[in-house]
């Protein structure tokens, strides 16, 4: 095995180190001047603006090539994007059914609806862990499931 697979010196770490540092806080004040919703969990375009932020604080902190300003405009970039959608989607509905699906309907008056089910890829199990969570203990206790568009299973019990 190479040695310097293990330890290649002082200067990388300490690069990570005040790099890391300066783009935590430069993240922390872009991520806080864009509102809360930007690491929110409400759809699936979150997500990925989420995951992205993630890889590119990543890449600030491994790559010797990424500077810390090339680094900290990704970020910005990533997050006033993400400002830019949430905005537009909000006024206008085109853009807000571009970027987020639909709740569904799993379950309707106890009966599970196996074609939304199979579609959505829940199982009756899943149905069940929502009732629960809800205070049910059957499926027949839910007046109906939804899955919601981030993903989250809501289940509202019967009268």
């Amino acid at each position: 095995m190479d040695a310097d697979a293990l330890f290649t010196g002082w200067e990388p770490i300490l690069r990570i180190l005040v790099v890391g540092t300066a783009a935590y806080v430069a993240l922390v004040i872009v991520l806080r001047a864009s509102g809360k919703r930007t690491l929110s969990k409400l759809n699936a375009f979150d997500l990925v603006v989420t995951v992205a932020i993630g890889s590119t604080f990543s890449s600030i902190l491994t790559s010797k090539d990424l500077a810390l300003a090339e680094g900290v405009a990704a970020l910005a970039l990533l997050v006033g994007l993400q400002y830019a959608v949430t905005f537009l989607s909000v006024r206008i509905g085109a853009v807000d059914r571009l970027v987020k699906s639909e709740p569904s309907l799993l379950l309707k008056d106890g009966e599970p609806l196996s074609g939304a089910l199979r579609q959505q890829r829940v199982t009756q199990e899943e149905l069940l862990a929502a009732i629960r969570t809800s205070g049910g203990a059957e499926l027949s206790d839910a007046a109906f499931v939804v899955l919601e568009s981030d993903g989250s299973l809501s289940a509202v019990l019967k009268g």
